[in-house]
């Protein structure tokens, strides 16, 4: 066991500024921004400054929809000092899942780029919220999202009823040192300061609310894990909006301070480049993501011999991917990490001198001060080692709850205060641990959590369709794709791709079922309930003789 640290994500930050302030804090390769801890402590106070100054109260949410800019970083940071809940979207969120995410979540400021890709984020909140055109900037009010005020653009274009970002960045100097001061010395370790969205198998997603201390030891944890040190320079081209990139990327970082690197937007050229410029000595990411390094045309041209670190998650990794990875990009230390949002969300970790074996047939066993059994499934009785059961785990890192949903929150944690996981899995004797199946229905689909009853409840908006059941189906390239098991009105004849169009810009693009089959009827138990398990081993079976639609 170790000292768990009670510290604020915002003091946890001055603490390193103050200890190596000339020491490079965030580097952004492609951009020529470079800021050492003493710079990036300030441009975070600034930010929390200018937060205050909307009148932005401790304990407020503030919902961030961006990829992993400089500005998304430093508000993770900024609102650590000032004490405001930083509510993270998808970057794939389309107007449907936004709308949701901003009312349940009641956050009363939105942070957004303009547009990502190929989608512009500024029309799709004026389409969810229309009377933001006709507002005076911080005092919006809606009719269907009445929490929500603010809405601060990550560009210096103006648009009506916004702040842009130099706007924003002007109102620092309205709030004292002092004020900043008394607010950060007013949060406490145990304050929500986080929150992130995940669903089960049924319902909507749900707000999963972490604290300074869940998000600042299970950083600290993983760092030690990959013995990341100060001297570490640590790429980061996962999505901030997941735990992977804003916990065991930054907030790993920081908690040790070594230097962050992020890429912006994964891309694997951008990704080689910026190793071997930057000559990190950490590399994060999802099978996928090392597989298309690998598999990059110049991937042999560029020099990554700098590589020591990091860590694979996600999903399960083949062997010989690790073996790859290991071998051809010289990361002889990666470790493999499972966890969920719910826990901070790393459970257990490989360490860097286990055999690769180990990194590959097991996720690693739990981290310090972090609890973990299994039981036989719907019971708190442990099995035998070497018996399948569900994981369970109790410790600093599991959630305070789930926001506004008492009744889930009771149903994932228990009286004893064991976070049951939903997962399958079998513990050795050593306490490594190998995922072996899911309890829930959860597709994982290239590191992404794919829940299909949110997918079911808006195929059920379509006047055409009766009933959708969804399952996942093994996938070579992303672990698994969707299926879509649809009974349409009598009568009716509708085709596959007339659905997906119907699901564009509406729910996120790695949602819309890759395949759709259609039925007249379910496999049924005698009590009348669904058999998704027949359904998948059918999907199978199709899979396998390549006639799916």
């Amino acid at each position: 066991m170790t000292n768990l640290l009670e510290v604020t994500i915002g003091k946890l930050l001055e603490e390193k500024a103050k200890l190596h302030p000339m020491h490079e804090a965030v580097v952004y390769a492609d951009r020529g921004l470079r800021l050492n801890y003493a710079q990036f402590d300030q441009n975070c106070r600034d930010l929390a400054k200018a937060l205050m100054s909307l009148n932005i109260q401790k304990g407020e949410h503030i919902a961030v929809w961006s990829s992993n800019t400089p500005e998304w970083l430093t508000t993770q940071f900024a609102t650590g000092k000032m004490g405001a809940v930083l509510v993270t979207v998808n970057t794939n969120y389309r107007t449907s899942e936004l709308e949701y995410l901003l009312k349940q979540s009641d956050s009363t400021t939105i942070i957004l780029m303009d547009k990502f890709k190929d989608s512009s984020y500024i029309d799709m909140l004026y389409e969810i919220v229309p009377e933001l055109r006709d507002s005076l900037p911080g005092e919006l009010n809606s009719l269907h999202l009445p929490c929500l005020k603010n809405v601060i653009v990550m560009s210096d274009h103006k648009y009506p009823g916004t702040f842009s970002w130099n706007e924003l960045m002007g109102k620092a100097g309205r709030i004292s040192d002092v004020e900043l001061d008394q607010r950060m010395n007013s949060t406490h370790p145990f304050d929500v300061i986080n929150m992130q969205y995940t669903s089960g198998t049924t319902g909507f997603p749900k707000g999963v609310m972490l604290t300074h201390s869940n998000i600042v030891n299970n950083g600290f944890n993983i760092a030690n894990c990959m013995e990341l040190t100060k001297n570490d320079r640590l790429c980061i081209p996962v999505p901030f909006f997941h735990c992977f990139g804003c916990v065991l990327g930054t907030m790993a970082c920081v908690s040790v301070g070594a230097t962050m690197v992020p890429v912006q937007e994964f891309n694997p050229k951008r990704v080689l480049q910026t190793v071997q410029d930057e000559k990190c000595t950490g590399l994060h990411g999802v099978p996928t993501m090392f597989i298309a390094e690998l598999n990059d045309s110049d991937f042999s041209n560029y020099d990554l011999s700098s590589l020591r670190t990091g860590i694979m998650a996600g999903s399960n990794c083949p062997i010989e991917v690790m073996k790859a990875v290991i071998d051809k990009m010289g990361i002889n230390e990666i470790t493999i990490a499972y966890g969920q949002t719910e826990a901070s969300p790393v459970i257990t970790q490989t360490r860097t001198n286990d055999p690769i074996e180990l990194r590959v047939e097991s996720v690693g066993k739990a981290l310090p001060n972090v609890e973990v059994k299994i039981v036989q499934p719907g019971t708190s009785f442990e099995v035998p080692i070497g018996e399948q059961g569900e994981l369970c785990t109790r410790g600093y890192h599991v959630m305070k709850g789930y926001y506004k949903n008492e009744e889930a929150t009771i149903e994932a944690i228990d009286k004893d205060g064991w976070l049951h996981t939903g997962d399958l899995a079998i513990m050795d004797v050593n306490g490594y641990c190998k995922i072996t199946g899911r309890l829930k229905d959860m597709i994982i689909r290239g590191g992404e959590n794919i829940y299909p009853r949110e997918i079911e409840e808006f195929f059920y908006s379509h006047p055409d369709v009766i009933d959708v059941q969804v399952v996942g189906v093994p996938d070579q390239v992303y672990g698994e794709e969707v299926m879509a098991w649809i009974i349409l009105k009598e009568g009716v004849t509708i085709n596959p791709d007339e659905l997906r169009t119907y699901c564009t810009g509406k729910i996120s693009k790695h949602k819309i079922p890759r395949y759709i089959e259609f039925v007249k009827e379910y496999p049924m138990t005698a009590s009348g309930k669904i058999q998704k398990y027949l359904l998948r081993e059918k999907a199978i079976e199709n899979a396998k003789q390549s006639n799916l639609t």
